[in-house]
């Protein structure tokens, strides 16, 4: 998902989470000790957190020490093991989503192994299911969120829909990430392509460019500079009350907040909703293919999927994980978000955003 949601965790210094720094070096193009029998690395997009515990048990019981490697946004990290391939950085590569699968496939980015313990996960999620050239790892929904108090003082009621972003009422409200380089961006297209079809999406975005959308280079800046209802997007002066993020967005908010309050800050506009889920895979070429198919064990392992949730934010795929109460206490559940096959996105995501660059990017 870019989920560049670890930046949700900025407040929560100290609660003990496995960061970049935590695990080796920063550098992106790789190092010496990728090729190390007792090392693993991890290639991933700049959303990757987990607790201390839960990294060190999986250390403690495979004999591997863990080495991440963060390659930025989705878009970009994906393209970048693209160009990589045969001679990866790293040995598993996290991050790739059903909006990017296609890409990376054809590609020919990754070893095929079904994973230990992959019958928890269904069928659903497994979309390259036979092959098993990637792993399911955690699902979610990216969806406008709002900032609640905005819209309570200027008496206005939130949008809900895709065909209310486009009504006067919300002109200048919304900005949204890159379509060519975030995930989030590129899930919200998507989105509104299944609501209007491959014929109608265009008039669409035309009628939201009028409506003063913003657009950004990711998730980030987007929703911690630019969205005035996030904790860090207030400090930094943010205008915009209306912002495409994640169905999770809120419990994240709450959560990390002091005190905790009994409702989110952050409200979700459910109609507006596109269903993600996210792999890894054994990178082709990886150096360490033992080390690398143990730590796809683990990220589907229920402790991992347990530990997960309120590292991430993102729901488990397991079946027999349950994300924590405080979490779920939060979280927004999406009934009917909209959704796109994996072969749908493959024919048309370069023509789309091609044609969505020339429309919202002059």
């Amino acid at each position: 998902m870019s989920k560049n949601k670890k930046a949700y965790l900025a407040a929560a210094v100290g609660l003990g989470l496995v960061t970049l720094s935590a695990c080796g070096s920063s550098s992106s193009s790789g190092g010496g000790d990728a090729g190390d029998s007792k090392t693993v690395t991890l290639v991933s997009h700049d959303s990757w957190a987990v607790s201390k515990n839960v990294i060190k048990d999986f250390e403690k019981k495979s004999g591997y020490q863990v080495k991440v490697v963060e390659d930025g946004d989705a878009g970009q990290a994906v393209n970048k093991a693209i160009l990589s391939k045969g001679n990866p950085v790293g040995d598993v590569f996290f991050g790739v989503d059903n909006t990017l699968l296609s890409r990376a496939l054809d590609n020919g980015l990754f070893t095929s192994y079904e994973a230990k313990g992959i019958d928890q996960v269904p069928d659903q999620y497994r979309l390259d299911k036979g092959k098993n050239r990637v792993t399911p790892v955690d699902t979610g929904d990216i969806c406008v969120n709002y900032d609640k108090k905005y819209f309570a003082d200027h008496k206005l009621t939130p949008p809900a829909s895709f065909a209310d972003l486009a009504k006067p009422a919300y002109k200048n409200l919304l900005v949204t990430e890159d379509a060519a380089t975030s995930s989030p961006g590129l899930g919200f297209l998507l989105g509104s392509a299944a609501q209007y079809g491959d014929d109608g999406w265009q008039s669409y975005w035309k009628k939201l460019n009028a409506n003063g959308v913003k657009v950004v280079s990711g998730w980030d800046q987007a929703y911690n500079e630019e969205f005035s209802g996030s904790a860090s997007g207030k400090k930094a002066g943010g205008d915009r009350p209306l912002v495409v993020s994640y169905a999770s967005s809120p419990p994240a908010e709450a959560i990390y907040s002091d005190p905790q309050p009994k409702t989110s800050p952050v409200g979700v506009a459910t109609g507006t909703c596109f269903r993600q889920i996210e792999f890894a895979g054994l990178l082709d070429g990886a150096k360490n293919e033992k080390g690398g198919k143990a730590f796809l064990d683990f990220l589907i392992s229920k402790e991992f999927q347990e530990d997960m949730p309120l590292n991430m934010f993102v729901d488990p795929v397991a079946k027999n994980a349950v994300a924590p109460a405080d979490y779920t206490k939060y979280a927004v559940e999406i009934d009917k978000p909209h959704t796109m096959s994996p072969r749908n996105i493959a024919d048309h995501r370069d023509e789309w955003v091609k044609t969505w660059t020339s429309l919202v990017r002059k």
